[in-house]
């Protein structure tokens, strides 16, 4: 099962370059983040052309989740991180596909910081972890995948230092970003390339992407059953070069489930 996690900055904006990122790696399941649309304009048809199921949370010009299943709909398990009733941004759903558990996740970015979007960040991050550390057990496969807004070290950034004030690489959302693995979470990329530069996000600006001037601040964490079938992982870069793309690139991970 290849699972893939895409912040397409945009759906509707960005429906031609997920379309055609789709037809041709073809994931068996795609979370994608900040759809940037309400609930009834979500293109589901396009994405039923194309062979795809969906389950999604819109909200107007902001934020906004979805996940997306190759010949099949995926079975919603949750929508809303829970904890926080008063919390309405849609930044988390949930669902099983072919006896897998999918969480897929847009972490706040927490810019600027310090401030009132840090302090909501942090708590977000505390919310999720509590929750996580319940799916961890498990005894099915457990994939939390999206767009964690956090650099987790130096490695993960082109010139680090120039992140020093962006809340992405604050101390507290690193340290936040270590307690979620250390509750026992594989953070797929890493664990197959510990030493390697691997960018998922490059700005629009300076010719960052030209430059390789990125960021890896899209994960996948698998829990103990998921990381015992893991046989692959990686990032589809040239879609960061297409015409009119979003400014991550997709990123995946493949389990051999059979």
């Amino acid at each position: 099962m290849k699972i893939a996690t895409y912040n397409v900055n945009g759906i509707n904006a960005r429906l031609p370059v997920l379309l055609r990122w789709l037809e041709q790696t073809q994931p068996d399941v795609a979370c994608l983040q900040e759809l940037k649309t309400p609930q009834e304009k979500f293109p589901l048809e396009a994405i039923k052309e194309v062979g795809y199921g969906a389950v999604w949370h819109g909200q107007k010009s902001w934020n906004g989740v979805a996940i997306l299943a190759r010949g099949k709909d995926p079975q919603e398990t949750r929508r809303g991180l829970p904890g926080d009733p008063e919390d309405i941004h849609s930044r988390y759903i949930e669902a099983t596909i072919d006896d897998v558990l999918i969480g897929c996740l847009y972490l706040p970015n927490g810019n600027p910081a310090p401030g009132p979007k840090f302090d909501y960040k942090l708590r977000w991050f505390e919310r999720f972890i509590d929750y996580a550390g319940r799916l961890f057990v498990q005894e099915m496969p457990v994939v939390l995948t999206g767009d964690y807004n956090v650099i987790p070290t130096e490695l993960d950034a082109y010139k680090p230092e120039r992140w020093l004030g962006d809340a992405l690489f604050f101390p507290e959302s690193r340290a936040a970003f270590q307690r979620l693995v250390a509750q026992g979470w594989t953070d797929a990329l890493r664990s197959l390339y510990p030493t390697d530069h691997i960018y998922t996000y490059w700005d629009y600006f300076r010719n960052a992407f030209e430059r390789d001037a990125g960021i890896r601040i899209d994960h996948a964490l698998l829990n103990a059953r998921a990381a015992s079938h893991l046989t692959a992982a990686g990032v589809d870069r040239d879609v960061r070069g297409w015409e009119k793309t979003s400014d991550h690139a997709p990123t995946w991970v493949e389990l051999n489930l059979k």
